[in-house]
């Protein structure tokens, strides 16, 4: 069982557990500019850098994309998506007001299957049924290269390890 910490308290994560070397599971999310489809992992013949926050509405999840958008173009042809579980007009609204305009950001609101795929969604505690937060690197044959599940919900991942993953 795979656990992440919310606060220094252990929390199992649900769902099927994604590990380097698996293909990474190909899921559709919903892109919070104009609710469209966006389909992320799986073999997409370009490498992709998925980044799975709880909520754009918490400071480290707003200082994670910030960062992350601000470095995005020091990793062309990669193809960044931001995932959370946030409504998608509420992602929409962060982004044009932090001008987020680098990343995809897309939500896994309708039915969780993101979440479910990758094994990222927390069980019980004060916070079940959000995502942890994590990075995925997968390759342009959809095999997952690199894992992250931030030790403690309350902190920023390693940003040179996830992008390193993708030069």
């Amino acid at each position: 069982m795979a656990t992440t910490k919310f606060k220094g308290t252990d929390v199992e994560l649900l769902g099927n557990e994604v590990k380097v070397g698996d293909k990474a599971p190909e899921v559709t999310v919903v892109n919070s500019a104009g609710l469209g489809d966006v389909v992320v992992g799986g073999a997409q013949g370009v490498k992709q850098l998925i980044i799975v926050v709880p909520s754009l509405d918490t400071g480290v999840c707003a200082t994670e994309t910030r960062n992350f958008n601000a470095k995005a173009a020091s990793i062309e042809g990669v193809k960044a998506t931001i995932v959370s579980l946030d409504l998608p007009f509420a992602a929409g609204r962060f982004c044009q007001a932090e001008g987020i305009d680098k990343l995809t950001v897309c939500s896994d609101f309708r039915n969780k299957d993101f979440a479910n795929a990758y094994g990222v969604l927390l069980g019980g505690s004060v916070l079940a049924g959000v995502t942890c937060r994590a990075i995925f690197a997968v390759n342009e044959e959809g095999i997952v290269t690199y894992k992250e599940i931030v030790p403690e919900i309350t902190e920023e991942p390693n940003y040179e390890a996830a992008l390193a993953a993708v030069k």
